[in-house]
């Protein structure tokens, strides 16, 4: 077997080594142009070259959940595109939301700006039935961040394309339930894949028919957001303010302005990182369930983008 590792900003000898152990014997190499062909690649963001030179794959194993990348692709056809389920990273998000709803909620930031002016501030307690929180995208990051915000008794909404049901979470699909969901919630939180149809999804539009006071909360992409419709609408008054993870252009330019917004909490793209033991862990795994012709979970349809 031969296993290529092509993984844009990434350090390929701990991967390396991982996949080697896994496969012990196996020819586990990263790519260079013009390398021999390989059974199976481990990408990241791969030059449209190595996908043109790579003609006998019988797998290609994303190392994170979002594909968008990929599909930008000319992808060999019939070959499985395969994304990371979980791996620790749905956790991961949980905690990141979780943390920003609450901070948000308790006004943490508020008490913080007192305190570094010295003053003990008091807030008046606000009810969580007035923080309606709708997570947008329910696959397994979604609904993992959706089942830990009920733990808090947050009202939770949850949007997807296709119908769901989670035990605590008001579900709403499809483009007729669209409109509903983002009128049922006040904190609104982006989880879903960037396909053609999301792009710009959070603009002017979908963003003032949020509830009054609204807050936002982008974990997925940053394509997903209209940077100048979000700042208006803060700066309007309708919405509370943001928090963002993930920006069209990273790392964040310096000039961009949500560096220095009052209401605006920025974040390196942290919320849920690729932790390295687990990924390897399964996508060796799905490597061994594709030699044995079994099905594996996390296949990408490409008509879909995700």
């Amino acid at each position: 077997m031969r296993i290529l590792f092509c993984c844009t900003g990434t350090k390929a000898q701990p991967w390396l080594e991982g996949f080697r152990t896994a496969f012990p014997g196996a020819e586990v190499e990263t790519w260079s142009a013009g390398a021999p062909p390989a059974d199976y690649a481990v990408v990241w963001t791969p030059p449209q070259q190595f996908i043109d030179e790579q003609t006998q794959l019988k797998g290609i194993f994303n190392i994170g959940a979002g594909v968008d990348a990929l599909m930008t692709l000319r992808l060999p056809p019939g070959v499985p595109v395969v994304r990371l389920d979980d791996a620790g990273m749905s956790v991961q998000m949980a905690e990141y939301v979780c943390h920003a709803v609450i901070r948000h909620f308790r006004e943490f930031d508020g008490y913080e700006a007192d305190a570094a002016e010295g003053k003990w501030s008091y807030r008046k307690p606000r009810q969580r039935s007035d923080f309606p929180v709708g997570v947008m995208g329910l696959g397994v990051l979604g609904e993992r961040v959706g089942r830990a915000l009920a733990q808090f008794e947050f009202p939770v909404m949850g949007w997807s394309r296709s119908a769901r049901t989670i035990a605590g979470v008001q579900c709403f699909s499809g483009e007729a339930g669209f409109n509903d969901f983002l009128a049922a919630s006040r904190i609104l939180v982006c989880l879903l894949p960037l396909t053609p149809d999301t792009d710009n999804i959070m603009c002017q539009g979908t963003l003032a028919r949020l509830q009054p006071g609204g807050y936002v909360i982008n974990v997925a992409r940053g394509s997903h957001l209209v940077d100048d419709d979000l700042i208006a609408l803060i700066d309007s008054g309708h919405l509370a303010g943001a928090t963002l993870d993930v920006f069209r252009t990273e790392p964040l330019p310096a000039a961009h302005p949500f560096w220095t917004h009052p209401k605006i909490t920025v974040t390196p793209h942290t919320s849920a990182r690729t932790l390295r033991e687990e990924s390897i862990a399964q996508i060796a795994g799905k490597i061994q369930a594709l030699q044995r012709g079994e099905p594996v979970a996390g296949v990408v349809d490409p008509a879909r983008g995700y």
